[in-house]
């Protein structure tokens, strides 16, 4: 908005001037010459990421020589260095170096790591693992992040103006404006603690179609949000406790249950000596061994009992058995 203090003489002041905007800095802006001393930032990187650090480096190198900054890879030791030198103009160049080689140490490709020596660009590194303490947990609620094939880490990186989102390990890598990276913590730190992010996917999306509609700038969108109630466990149906039968009240405190040495006293064991208990052990594994023995022999000796053999037999041939005749006893005459 151009001012309309004291207009006259500024004919430069019109309105497609736009004063919010940020120049780029650049070397005729340091009038303070060089550094008085020398900024380096240390950062390791795992072993897995040593090839292609060292096939990519060469294109690190060329962007922070624009900037006056320069990098170091040490292999042996496994770190990545950056300092300031006498060319660096910029103060801030050593803090966006600094972003760039801890986002290239957590697994980010070279070429959206690049993108944080833009102005208005910064990055947030989220730690989550320490957020859930079951494992198990920890990777269900990760995948939720990812989503079917990477779609939901897709939907949060288009609504949220965020140019990169990595899930690595135990950590999140964004990269994109301030406002898009508060808003990716804000989600996956709910994600970690059981919250769905679908649901901040459909208020994302609500909001983006209502900041088009110029009638609705001044006025609250609480009305046309989604609101997701939340369930809670402890609200869940109870089944009614079966009543039990009271037992009579005693102020007297139930008898103390006796210890492994009060009935090692009442047997007698406890006075024996060494020996004598050995003995006494030995005794009673050598019973236990017997009644084992005699276990065992019995289910062998199952296995030579004959079967159960019918009486009625059946023939092979497939004819029915004859069967004997029963030969009747003839009538006595009676004599007179």
């Amino acid at each position: 908005m151009p001012s309309t203090f004291n207009k006259e003489g500024k004919d430069w002041d019109t309105p497609d001037i736009d004063k919010w905007a940020i120049d780029e800095f650049k070397a005729d802006d340091n009038a303070g010459g060089t550094f008085a001393e020398e900024s380096s930032f240390v950062v390791l990187f795992p072993k897995y990421r040593e090839i292609y650090l060292r096939q990519n480096w060469s294109i690190v190198t060329r962007a922070l020589e624009k900037t006056g900054i320069a990098c170091t890879l040490d292999l042996i030791e496994g770190r990545m260095e950056v300092k300031t030198t006498r060319k660096t103009f910029d103060p801030a160049a050593i803090l966006n170096a600094r972003d760039l080689i801890k986002l290239l140490a957590r697994s980010v490709p070279v070429a959206p790591a690049l993108r944080i020596l833009e102005d208005l660009t910064a990055c947030d590194i989220i730690k989550i693992r320490s957020l859930v303490r079951n494992k198990e947990k920890f990777v269900k609620r990760r995948q939720r992040l990812l989503g079917p094939n990477g779609s939901t880490l897709k939907a949060l990186t288009l609504l949220t103006d965020c140019s990169y989102i990595l899930v690595q390990g135990s950590t999140v890598a964004a990269i994109g404006p301030y406002k898009g990276l508060k808003t990716v913590r804000r989600i996956v730190e709910d994600t970690m603690n059981n919250v769905h992010p679908i649901y901040a996917i459909k208020e994302l999306m609500v909001r983006r179609e209502l900041a088009k509609d110029p009638t609705l700038v001044n006025e609250s969108w609480d009305r046309f949000l989604p609101n997701f109630k939340s369930k809670s466990l402890n609200k869940r149906y109870v089944p009614h406790k079966i009543s039990e039968k009271k037992k009579n009240y005693t102020p007297f405190p139930p008898p103390q249950e006796k210890s492994k040495i009060d009935l090692q006293i009442e047997s007698g064991e406890y006075f024996l000596a060494k020996q004598a208990k050995e003995r006494a052990k030995e005794q009673e594994r050598k019973e236990k061994q017997k009644e084992r023995k005699a276990e065992k022999d019995l289910e062998r000796a199952q296995a030579f009992v004959a079967p159960k053999e019918d009486r009625k037999r059946k023939r092979t041939d497939g004819e029915e058995p004859v069967k004997p005749k029963k030969h009747k006893k003839k009538p006595v005459a009676e004599v007179d």
